[in-house]
């Protein structure tokens, strides 16, 4: 996962709207309407939210002549009062669009089914299938700040066929949210990290209440953005975010996609889930959390068998909503960190964001049964600075007096909130062993890499709650670009690398395995972006020697995006709609 918040990449067109036009190698617009109309700039494409604030006049279809009254009403309290209130407030570098949205961070238009694509060296045999990664990729400008991750979802597919021929396509996700945007031409939902800031945030929320109030909008089908994590499970490939249900989304014989619809587990479950579910290596079964930023006990553990019945739905007390991004599981246990970001809405009524890092909180992790009908087994144990919105393993281990370990691989983020906020302090990101001691309720947390950045990775799927040996992660420096790939030895700590080269940069590596047997054998894939040569690429590197074996070069520019999955060529003939 790549996060944008960065001081260093502005905007490098003349043009102080640059940021939000799709960049490709012909900057001529009036050309490229000649030769691929799908790809014609709409008007919320050359507008800056920042320097020019957008002016729509969106149209409201359905509505009888009272609410069209409201609606326009609605408006006008929108233009003369909540706009100036975001305008009088900064904006600070993590939710400011002219930042966050340029360079590779900028948005594209949907691509649909390129083929033929040209490929340098050979793509390994057993790498049949589609190549998926989600990311966010706003459909329309941001009317006041924006963060990275309140852009909707999009999907980049690269297929690979028995006849190593490949083709590349990216669609949106149909959220409920886009669609309802969609028809009325412009952003509306408000975005939970860039727009709910302060009193403007609250002014922005009485806004889209009034207007669902009217019939306008309809947020009860489902608010969230799908743009964060994806799963291939029980048949289905499904995109989430912390925010809603999943989507579910066909890949079709042509490798092109297709959104089926908002998926609760054939109506077992009503509430969001988030981005990182885990399937269990051993039994198949899925994994998920959900929590509540508005109602006690904020957060449930739900498990899923095979054929995707619901077999544990756990509610868990926290004293306060925490953000959970990421867990584990191990054999028998599901491992849950409660660190210090925390949602408090109050904070808004004094001005400030509704997501803030609580300094004084210590971090802790709750183990979990499996087993467990209640949640009531659950056992804390505290880890004194930690904060990691990412976890790659857990598995369990014996001391020598029989006590019972819960080791977790994650990557520590400090200072926590680098991702929300301007500290002025340097970031660090520590990929780091966590040792939970059931009996004595102690921890002990070691740096296994120093002196580099590493986040969003991936390991062998077939050793998920299972003790393993290498980690696939990418090297975030200099921070926040990822510069290449770094292969973790965690019993040894050390690393072999893969370099992109000098103005190239991906994003989460993927692992794949080949066949069953050696835990490093298989291949690591992901998008590269060329800065320079203004070039994307589908690069696949040998998990092993960490060489490059080949590389598809792309038809259209890739921005930098979240985290991936491998839809393999049997699973694709499996897919339930």
């Amino acid at each position: 996962m790549q996060h944008s918040f960065r001081s260093d990449l502005l905007p490098t067109k003349t043009s102080p709207h640059s940021h939000l036009l799709p960049q490709t190698k012909n900057a001529n617009i009036s050309r490229r309407i000649l030769i691929n109309p799908f790809k014609i700039p709409t008007l919320p494409d050359l507008i800056s939210p920042v320097t020019s604030p957008v002016k729509l006049k969106p149209t409201y279809p359905n509505l009888n002549p009272l609410q069209k009254l409201a609606a326009t009403m609605l408006d006008k309290i929108e233009s003369s009062i909540v706009t100036p209130m975001e305008q009088n407030r900064p904006l600070p570098k993590p939710t400011d669009p002219a930042i966050q949205l340029s360079g590779n961070f900028a948005p594209v238009h949907e691509c649909p089914v390129q083929t033929g694509l040209e490929i340098l060296g050979q793509i390994p045999s057993c790498l049949k299938g589609v190549y998926i990664r989600n990311g966010a990729n706003p459909k329309f400008p941001p009317l006041a700040g924006h963060h990275l991750f309140d852009g909707d979802g999009m999907i980049h597919a690269v297929s690979i066929g028995s006849d190593n021929q490949v083709s590349y396509s990216c669609r949106y996700t149909k959220t409920n949210r886009l669609i309802q945007e969609t028809e009325l031409g412009r952003s509306v939902f408000p975005k939970p990290i860039g727009e709910l800031h302060g009193h403007s945030g609250l002014a922005r929320l009485a806004l889209f209440s009034a207007r669902a109030g009217i019939g306008l909008v309809d947020g009860t089908r489902g608010m969230g953005v799908a743009n964060a994590g994806v799963v291939y499970f029980n048949g289905r490939l499904l995109a989430m975010s912390e925010d809603d249900l999943p989507y579910q989304v066909k890949i079709d014989g042509q490798g092109d996609l297709e959104t089926i619809g908002r998926f609760g587990f054939d109506d077992q479950i009503d509430c969001s889930v988030i981005a990182h579910p885990k399937v269990d290596a051993t039994t198949g079964d899925l994994h998920t959390l959900s929590y509540n930023v508005l109602k006690k006990p904020h957060l449930r553990y739900l498990k899923f068998d095979t054929c995707g019945k619901k077999t544990r739905d756990v509610e868990i007390t926290l004293p306060e909503p925490t953000m959970i991004h990421d867990f584990a599981i191990t054999e028998n246990f599901v491992v849950i960190p409660d660190q210090q970001m925390v949602f408090k809405l109050s904070e808004m009524i004094r001005g400030g964001s509704p997501v803030i890092y609580v300094k004084e909180k210590m971090s802790r992790f709750g183990v979990l049964s499996k087993q467990d009908p209640t949640g009531s087994g659950i056992n804390w144990v505290d880890v004194p600075d930690c904060f990691c919105f990412h976890l790659w393993n857990a598995w369990e281990e014996r001391t020598e007096d029989g006590d019972l370990v819960i080791v977790v691989i994650g990557s520590c983020m400090s200072p926590p909130d680098t991702i929300f906020s301007e500290s002025g302090e340097p970031t660090r990101i520590e990929l780091s062993e966590i040792r939970l001691n059931m009996r004595t309720k102690e921890s002990n947390r070691k740096v296994i890499v120093t002196g580099m950045n590493l986040e969003a990775g991936h390991i062998n799927p077939s050793f998920v709650g299972l003790k393993n040996r290498f980690v696939y992660i990418a090297i975030a420096d200099p921070w926040p670009k990822c510069s290449g790939i770094a292969k973790v030895d965690i019993e040894n700590g050390t690393v072999s690398q893969f370099n992109y080269g000098p103005g190239r940069f991906g994003g989460e590596p993927y692992f794949v395995p080949e066949g069953e047997g050696e835990e490093d054998k298989g291949y690591v894939m992901g998008f590269v972006r060329d800065e320079e040569k203004d070039e994307s690429e589908f690069v696949v590197v040998d998990a092993k020697d960490m060489k490059q074996v080949a590389a598809v070069r792309l038809p259209e520019r890739v921005p930098y995006g979240f985290h991936g999955t491998f839809v393999s060529e049997n699973q694709l003939k499996e897919q339930v709609f």
